[in-house]
């Protein structure tokens, strides 16, 4: 029993470890916006642009991996090390500088499009793995999102005289790295493989009321999520500009700030394993709709407030992701959970092109910080759909 309870701590930190190394290259151009815009002479509304193509690649592959149901066909960790290589290729492919800033975005939107086979079956290998404690396992494997996110931030600090191509290198490595490290996963006791294409089965999944209460929770959460993770370099970098008296290194801040993020995660998968994923990701959800509401008071403090701040809205805006991936991933059959996944992972992304842009138009426009209580409305409505879940 002990030897097998070995095996699975195993298993769960090699995803973890794998989805944290692949998840590097998803942001790997935001962490050197300034770099690749002064390289490329490119205008500043690029750091919303580059972003954005990643999530539309990213909501391009899982609308293909959705309609051929490739997620619960294909063996899980092929499809993770096949994405996970080509993600890494279209990461570092901006080293080779193609004369076109065009093929930049085309890059992205490429990494994007494979990531579509990251992290949602490095979360469906989790789901076939575990039923009951799937919220305790899978708020691990958002960790690893969370850190992986924050990855380039913190090579750029780390990297003195690294210059915007090292990140690049260096995310792409790890990246296939990760998928190397899938391969040594079996398949999980709770897999059932999908003889066909399912699209009658995907279609069934909008009649079920459990899977649309929890999608339109998470979509809620993904609205105020990523658009804090892209702008948070941007609010930084306005805060010195407002306060010029003092001064810190936004990277390392920007590290801490999402990377932090793990505490929310792991924090709230254990209270979930006792108390109920709804109710957890009620909690914090009301949690990161006060610090939305709060910031632009916030921002005109010294650090001293504002940044314990900053780090406390990156612990908990990520809280609840886990929790309603495993709400919705528990709300299906087993042979749809991967097809479940990413079809509200989907979704969900599209809500983010939404939010990052809207958010960075407001801010170019009005550069000031009430821009930002926008991102409450993302909590608002998935609290509005979590008060369901709890009955």
């Amino acid at each position: 029993m002990e030897q097998q309870a070995k095996r699975i701590n195993l298993i769960v930190a090699t995803i973890v470890v794998a989805q944290f190394f692949c998840i590097s290259v998803w942001f790997a151009s935001n962490a050197v916006v300034e770099d690749l815009c002064l390289h490329f002479n490119l205008p500043a509304s690029y750091a919303a642009h580059l972003t954005t193509l990643v999530q539309l690649g990213f909501i391009a592959g899982t609308l293909v991996f959705t309609f051929f149901s490739i997620a619960d066909r294909m063996k899980p960790k092929w499809l993770y090390f096949g994405s996970a290589v080509l993600a890494a290729l279209f990461n570092y492919s901006i080293v080779f500088e193609l004369g076109n800033t065009g093929f930049i975005l085309l890059f992205r939107f490429l990494t994007g499009f494979f990531l579509a086979g990251i992290y949602p079956v490095g979360m469906k290998i989790a789901a076939d793995y575990f039923e009951k404690s799937l919220g305790k396992t899978l708020s691990f494997i958002v960790s690893a999102l969370a850190l992986g996110t924050a990855l380039p931030h913190l090579i750029k600090y780390l990297g003195i005289g690294l210059n915007w191509e090292g990140v690049f290198t260096v995310t792409s490595v790890l990246a296939v790295t990760g998928g190397v490290l899938m391969l040594f996963i079996k398949d999980g006791p709770f897999r059932k493989k999908a003889q066909n294409i399912q699209l009658k089965e995907t279609v069934k999944l909008l009649r079920n009321e459990q899977f649309k209460l929890g999608s339109f929770g998470y979509f809620g959460h993904m609205w105020e999520l990523y658009a804090l993770w892209v702008f948070t370099p941007v609010i930084l970098n306005q805060y010195l500009d407002f306060h010029t008296a003092y001064d810190f290194n936004v990277s390392l801040w920007s590290f801490l700030i999402i990377g932090l993020g793990v505490i929310g995660c792991i924090v709230g998968g254990r209270i979930a394993h006792n108390r109920g994923a709804s109710k957890v990701a009620f909690a914090s959800l009301h949690l990161s709709l006060i610090c939305c509401l709060m910031f632009p008071f916030v921002f005109y403090s010294s650090p001293m407030l504002f940044i314990p701040f900053m780090l406390f809205w990156g612990i908990v805006v990520i809280a609840d992701s886990a929790l309603f991936s495993s709400l919705i991933a528990n709300s299906v059959t087993r042979e749809l959970k991967g097809t479940a996944l990413t079809v509200s992972t989907c979704i969900g992304f599209g809500v983010t092109i939404v939010s990052i842009q809207f958010v960075g138009i407001l801010n170019s426009y009005f550069s000031n910080p009430i821009v930002f209580v926008i991102m409450a409305l993302g909590p608002i409505v998935a609290i509005f759909y979590s008060r369901f879940l709890n009955r």
